[in-house]
């Protein structure tokens, strides 16, 4: 398996599509991205529709759904207004499954310490961020990625602006990383 890249935040408010990473860079493992629940293979993007070890990854954790979501300004309606909303710090009930056709973004996530790390993504990188983290994603400066969206059953789309410390979700994700 190929690793992702990963790495804590710097605290610059500078435009969001940029890396952000701290001088001298602190990368972050994919163990160290495991133990806040978040999991990640690298796929064949171009076999997709027929890649077996995706089909192996869909079957074993009941990923019944999915679709296909372009993000570009020529493509997805309300691209401004998406991509701020995308960039709010947010928490789902369920698990968020990314899978990156084309293109690149980023993922941010919160640590234990509640630091933030950046997720880079590329093509035929797919990850799963737990219910329950606080998360955001925006694209990188090439304004382009095409994902699959994967779900456990029916789509669900709501997303709880933090602060969202009073659902059950995030309450059973903070105890299950201090039992970790």
């Amino acid at each position: 398996m190929t690793s992702i890249e990963a790495w804590f935040m710097d605290d610059s408010d500078e435009d969001h599509r940029m890396p952000h990473k701290l001088n001298p860079n602190e990368p972050v493992s994919l163990k160290e991205l495991e133990n806040i629940g978040v999991f990640y293979w690298k796929l064949d993007a171009d076999i997709y529709e027929t890649d077996p070890a995706l089909e192996k990854i869909r079957k074993d954790r009941g990923y019944s759904y999915s679709d296909i979501i372009t993000i570009d300004k020529d493509k997805l309606p309300n691209y401004e207004d998406k991509l701020k909303m995308f960039f709010e710090e947010h928490l789902h009930l369920d698990d968020e499954i990314r899978y990156i056709l084309d293109g690149r973004a980023y993922f941010d996530v919160r640590d234990r310490e509640d630091r933030w790390i950046r997720i880079a993504m590329t093509k035929g990188d797919l990850i799963t961020l737990p219910a329950g983290i606080y998360h955001r994603f925006t694209l990188t400066e090439t304004n382009y990625t095409q994902a699959m969206r994967l779900f456990v059953g029916e789509p669900v789309w709501k997303a709880y602006n933090r602060p969202a410390d009073e659902f059950d979700i995030r309450q059973k994700y903070v105890s299950a990383l201090q039992c970790a």
